[in-house]
């Protein structure tokens, strides 16, 4: 039976936390945000205000996770916390009952991504990686193509997280310590934030669902612009600037399929550089789409239309139907309106009792990328085994739950609208 209202539990009130409990779920008229819970009482209290504001009076605020597990009014709980230990919350939050979902990262190990997959095949509660650019205008515009044929046959896709995250970010007024990406940047060089090129060319190429990832290499550069970012802005008796960073400047990996495809993505995140970039390519033998340029090139395009920086010219040609209703109405704020769907997205699995559109299969295959490259680096870049997280179910996959925010195939829904 369809929930009519879904009862939140939010835990976790840093820069994601507040920007998806203020712009998002305290937006929505179909979400009660029952409890609330961050263990830094200045953020607590902070998110307190924001809340009864926006007219959430009736939350319950905690600093103990356990009471929001305990909470039998919560229908799922959204993870918003920094990656340790993130992995664990979850599993317990599903253990407990809930829906879970959590924000986008690295796992640690690939017994981690195992033990979230076990979590769910023995409970049957659906967890999802909140992966936001799944839901961006020119990755849905690609899974429409796709459903056209306009692709042809799907060979190649790149992506990448190229963002100078020093000034603005792991750094930001020149703090340190505070971010938790600058710590993990001592400890480890792997590919730490891969979801957001690559869950969408997972569900582009099928992947989990007919296909799967075989092999991956990964290689990295040296480790020089973080050090020397902070011995210039904050300065030499810095701790930091003496701290021996492992995380390479560069990390470069490339995957193989069972299908035939190749996909190649890139850490880019401690030197400078343009403008923000998820390079978002792909490549069929009948057409083309490069994100940093701007261009699509698909059979019957008019031929007036094929030059650089036609992306705004093509949407409204082969928009998904998503988008188009989106557009029509107005997008909300948060990374180009993304943030928006991929929350609905979560929102209507919970009101529906259907699986998550990024199922525990996805979420543990994307949270595994980390691990696998910090292995493969280890290695001098030699190919290391992917894991078969569905444990051969990718070659009978389930029929997809159909529904506005599906993303293994095109799919309208006029009873719901985007907002």
């Amino acid at each position: 039976m369809k929930k009519e209202k879904v009862r939140l539990g939010l835990v976790g009130f840093g820069r994601r936390g507040r920007l998806m409990t203020k712009n998002i779920f305290a937006e929505m008229k179909d979400v009660e945000i029952a409890v609330f819970c961050e263990s830094y009482e200045p953020a607590l209290l902070e998110a307190k205000e924001i809340l009864q504001k926006k007219g959430h009076t009736e939350t319950v605020y905690t600093t103990e996770y356990e009471d929001v597990l305990a909470d039998p009014s919560v229908d799922a709980v959204v993870l918003m916390t920094p990656w340790f230990g993130r992995i664990e919350m979850a599993i317990r939050a599903m253990r407990a009952g809930k829906y879970t979902a959590l924000e986008v990262g690295s796992a640690y190990t690939l017994k981690q991504c195992f033990d979230l997959v076990e979590a769910y095949e023995e409970t049957g509660v659906p967890v999802m990686l909140m992966e936001n650019c799944c839901y961006g205008r020119p990755e849905m515009m690609a899974l429409n193509l796709r459903e056209m044929g306009l692709w042809g046959e799907l060979v190649h896709c790149e992506g990448a997280y190229g963002h100078f995250l020093l000034k603005d970010e792991l750094l930001a007024n020149n703090e340190v310590g505070r971010h938790y990406r600058l710590h993990e940047y001592i400890y480890r060089s792997c590919d730490q934030y891969s979801t957001h090129e690559l869950g969408p060319i997972l569900k582009l190429l099928h992947l989990n669902r007919g296909n799967r990832m075989l092999t991956l290499s990964s290689f990295a550069s040296k480790s020089a612009g973080i050090r020397e970012y902070i011995r210039d802005h904050i300065g030499e008796d810095s701790e930091y600037a003496k701290a021996d960073y492992k995380q390479a400047d560069i990390v470069s990996t490339n995957i193989k399929c069972a299908g035939g495809e190749t996909i190649h993505i890139c850490l880019d995140t401690t030197l400078p550089r343009g403008y923000y970039s998820r390079n978002f390519q792909v490549r069929g033998t009948k057409g083309a789409y490069f994100e940093d340029r701007h261009f699509l090139n698909v059979p019957g395009l008019d031929p007036a239309l094929k030059h650089s920086n036609n992306e705004e010219e093509v949407f409204p040609l082969y928009d998904h139907p998503l988008w188009k209703e989106y557009v029509a109405k107005g997008e909300k704020e948060g990374h180009g309106g993304m943030d928006w769907l991929v929350g609905r997205a979560f929102v209507e699995a919970v009101k529906n009792g259907t699986d998550t559109p990024i199922s525990a299969y996805d979420s543990a295959l994307l949270l595994a990328i980390g691990p696998l490259t910090e292995m493969s680096i280890a290695r001098g870049g030699a190919p290391v085994d992917v894991p078969d997280f569905t444990n051969g179910k990718w070659t009978r996959p389930a029929a997809p739950v159909e529904g506005k925010y599906c993303l293994d195939k095109v799919c309208t829904d006029e009873s719901i609208e985007v907002y």
